[in-house]
């Protein structure tokens, strides 16, 4: 992934960071707390985007290695445990307590990691207008869930307001199922 002025993750005074990206730190603190090897399973999933990028046809594990290979240059993996930012985000548990107490069917979640608006941002019909409701640049805590019936529930939480949709597959048929004030 490029690092750029708008993949930065924000310090706890909400300036840029300089060392780490916008799913890694958000508010001071990191936004997951992964294992080298959890960071590099997850981070594989994106293979497509690493190979778009670099014309390569890595297989996901073989980019797996290649990230396993990276990562120990990463100031993340080479400080001591105690001069690492929190591992938990304050708002992290607030985001999942309240998505729980929904009580959406086959809705119940106990993680959410940062993703970027362009990740999440599907197009809704909404009074005959098709319209994305995320900022393509912001970092919103994000969530999927499977439900028995093939379709998924995204999560999307930031300061304001919690959203929920429904969606097929690759985000098929997106609809709104809960919009929620904070």
């Amino acid at each position: 992934m490029p690092f750029t002025d708008e993949l930065s993750g924000t310090n706890a005074d909400g300036s840029k960071s300089e060392d780490y990206c916008l799913y890694c730190l958000k508010d001071g603190a990191f936004t997951a707390d992964f294992t080298m090897e959890e960071m590099a399973e997850y981070c594989s999933a994106y293979v497509g985007e690493y190979n778009a990028h670099t014309g390569q046809q890595l297989s996901q594990s073989e980019y797996k290695q290649v990230l396993l290979s990276f990562f120990p240059t990463l100031k993340r993996w080479n400080l001591p445990p105690h001069a690492l930012p929190l591992a938990h985000h304050p708002l992290k548990q607030q985001f999942i307590d309240e998505v729980n107490a929904l009580g959406l069917p086959e809705l119940h979640i106990d993680n959410l990691i940062v993703l970027q608006g362009s990740f999440i941002n599907q197009p809704y019909l909404l009074n005959g207008n098709t319209v994305k409701l995320f900022d393509d640049a912001a970092a919103y805590w994000c969530y999927q869930v499977q439900k028995s019936d093939g379709r998924c529930y995204g999560i999307a939480c930031y300061e304001r307001y919690i959203i929920v949709s429904e969606y097929g597959p690759n985000g098929a048929d997106a609809e709104i199922v809960v919009v929620k004030r904070r």
